[in-house]
């Protein structure tokens, strides 16, 4: 019995570090600010960065968000220019979701990627559902981000709804004066041809 318990710690212990290793990828395609393609032991995977939320770039039926293309830049730029990129899988997280992309931390010459998207304001810290191993450096890094107005928090979310409004308010008013120009021609062209009749 001691040493059937003894084997399972020893699984147990083994199979944590296993899962928390590092290991090497190399870059297939560049994809967006939080995703891209990467061999994984001769496979293209997709692979989705822990624990970030990037803003959208334009794809499918999807509009780009605030930030979307610069933050897909800065992904591509890092990865391609990289000497080494390792990935890291999380004991507590899956290593896939649903949509079979795998998840994992993603280290670009020994820095950790998502750490630099979050601190450089080109990604929020989302999804994380369990004390996965860096998500609490990148919720700090997310208030310094926030703070200094970096990247997508340059820009206040509230005030560009009410910009929004004032274009339409501007472009209504352009519409009905125009119409109430129109409708002035109109009459006066109405009033020329009566009176040109009546002579």
């Amino acid at each position: 019995m001691k040493k059937f318990i003894f084997f399972i710690l020893c699984f147990g212990f083994i199979y944590s570090v296993s899962a928390s290793q590092k290991f090497k990828v190399t870059l297939d395609k560049c994809i967006d600010g939080d995703t891209a393609r990467l061999f994984i032991k001769g496979e293209s995977r997709t692979v989705r960065f822990l624990s970030i939320n990037a803003p959208e770039i334009q794809h499918d039926d999807v509009l780009e968000e605030f930030y979307g293309d610069e933050a897909s830049s800065y992904v591509c730029g890092r990865l391609k220019n990289a000497s080494v990129i390792k990935l890291q899988y999380d004991p507590k997280s899956d290593k896939v979701d649903k949509y079979d992309r795998v998840l994992a931390w993603v280290f670009v010459d020994d820095d950790l990627l998502q750490s630099d998207l979050v601190r450089n304001g080109y990604a929020e810290v989302k999804y994380v559902y369990d004390d996965y191993l860096y998500s609490n450096d990148l919720k700090d890094l997310e208030v310094l981000a926030r703070d200094e107005h970096l990247g997508m928090w340059s820009i206040d979310k509230e005030e560009t709804t009410d910009y929004s409004n004032y274009i339409y308010v501007i472009l209504g008013s352009i519409i009905l004066g125009i119409s109430a120009f129109i409708r002035k021609i109109i009459s006066k062209v109405k009033v020329f041809f009566r009176v040109k009749k009546n002579v």
